[in-house]
């Protein structure tokens, strides 16, 4: 996730521009940071505990409701990086690693 996600926004920096990048950056950080965190929880809580699983990602859920929405905040209002950028990199990488995210899962629970 890591890697693609790097990647994906040295492109869209070199498509978009220099001037973007730091919108781009700070919208990837969080989401990734989130599912990278969230991903090794899964992978070692099923594998040592898997009954607890379900409470685990409930816990995780509202954990990153509110790292998220701070996020936001904080980068909007008082870093103040490009709304345009950020948001449409925030969205963009929040939906595909959730996605991957859930795809490893499919995988994971399936014995691969």
């Amino acid at each position: 996730m890591t890697t693609a996600s790097i990647a994906a926004a040295v492109a869209a920096i070199a498509i978009a521009g220099r001037e973007t990048g730091a919108g781009v950056l700070l919208g990837m950080l969080a989401p990734l940071a989130a599912a990278g965190v969230s991903w090794v929880l899964i992978e070692r809580t099923f594998k040592r505990e898997p009954e607890q699983l379900t409470s685990l990602m409930i816990g995780a859920f509202g954990a990153k409701m509110l790292f998220f929405g701070a996020y936001v905040v904080v980068m909007l209002a008082a870093v103040r990086v490009p709304p345009v950028p950020f948001v449409a990199s925030f969205t963009g990488f929040f939906i595909a690693l959730y996605l991957a995210e859930a795809l490893l899962m499919r995988r994971l629970f399936a014995g691969g």
